[in-house]
């Protein structure tokens, strides 16, 4: 029985993994009293029990929390966006080139933002099969339900005096300097990060991605793009599905409380749009998490995914 440890338990992110984990029977939690959870030396004694420990802090508490790992047992799977692009850590999104073989062979995950997740998933596959040029510049919209921004963000949503600005979409890190911006260039093998377009709005949870693309932007067509996608993503986690149409829309809230991922193109033959839906905290974060760790303990990989 592998022997997990959730370092940050009390944030979004962290909670639902305890839930997930809580229910399965393979696994034995390692918890610490309230009153200890964030006391160092407990921590390091649980980090260091752990089979796998999972990171939901923020970056520099992350980088912290590896530090106080003095053996080379104890596999991590880092939330952070600390790990992301560093040294010696894995990508943790085994959808893509050979990430899922080095993720079962490594002892450092670094789990993808939920951002990353859905550009990654339409970009990469392009660049590594040479449809798309690794010079390209790119543009990169993203809807996402509220709860992606963590119980502060999720208590101003669902307060009862809450600002009439929240009942509109928001767009948000205006300066082009959103923190998932190195990974989506990095992991996707382009010489620079997209121009990013996230917007947050009034549903809890659930996310578009979308990349539009001009034909003379390709080394090829849609209809190699399509075949590209359904050769790549075959399942359980993330498919292809052809252009899905909800009466001429498309909604973000499509694939809530869920942890599978959905990638189409749609549009025509001059301008194409890829999309992936998915949801902010399922394939976005926990269920993700959840799917990494079934990765490196030899299981089955959906077990404990909702998909």
């Amino acid at each position: 029985m592998a022997r997990i440890f959730i370092d940050g338990s009390a944030g979004t992110t962290g909670l639902r993994i305890r839930q997930r984990l809580l229910e399965r029977s393979d696994i034995e939690l390692i918890t610490l009293p309230e009153e200890m959870r964030k006391d160092e030396n407990a921590r390091r004694d649980a980090l260091n029990r752990a089979d796998v420990a999972f990171l939901c802090l923020p970056d520099a508490a992350a980088v912290e929390a590896v530090g106080m790992i003095e053996n080379e047992h104890t596999a991590v799977i880092d939330t952070s966006t600390a790990h992301r692009t560093a040294p010696g850590w894995v990508y943790g999104f085994p959808e893509v080139g050979d990430l899922r073989k080095r993720i079962c062979q490594s002892r450092r995950i670094a789990n993808p933002g939920c951002h990353a997740s859905g550009f990654i998933a339409l970009v990469a596959p392009l660049v590594r099969a040479g449809l798309l040029d690794a010079g390209a510049q790119l543009t990169c919209f993203s809807l996402t339900g509220y709860s992606g921004g963590g119980k502060k963000m999720i208590a101003e949503y669902e307060g009862s005096d809450r600002n009439p600005l929240l009942d509109a979409p928001r767009q948000y890190g205006l300066s082009q300097q959103h923190k998932h911006l190195p990974e989506m260039a990095a992991i996707s093998g382009l010489n620079a990060p997209p121009c990013f377009c996230p917007i947050v709005a009034d549903f809890y949870s659930g996310m578009e991605v979308s990349v539009p693309l001009f034909a003379s932007q390709l080394r090829g067509t849609p209809a190699q793009i399509r075949e590209l996608y359904r050769e790549t993503y075959t399942g359980p986690v993330v498919r292809c599905v052809e252009s899905p149409d909800e009466s001429g829309f498309l909604s973000a809230a499509a694939l809530s409380s869920s942890d599978a991922m959905e990638i189409s193109i749609s549009g025509n033959d001059d301008r194409i749009l890829l999309t992936a839906r998915y949801d902010n905290l399922g394939k976005g974060a926990s269920g993700a998490a959840i799917q990494n760790l079934n990765l490196l303990l030899g299981a089955d990989e959906t077990a404990g995914l909702v998909l």
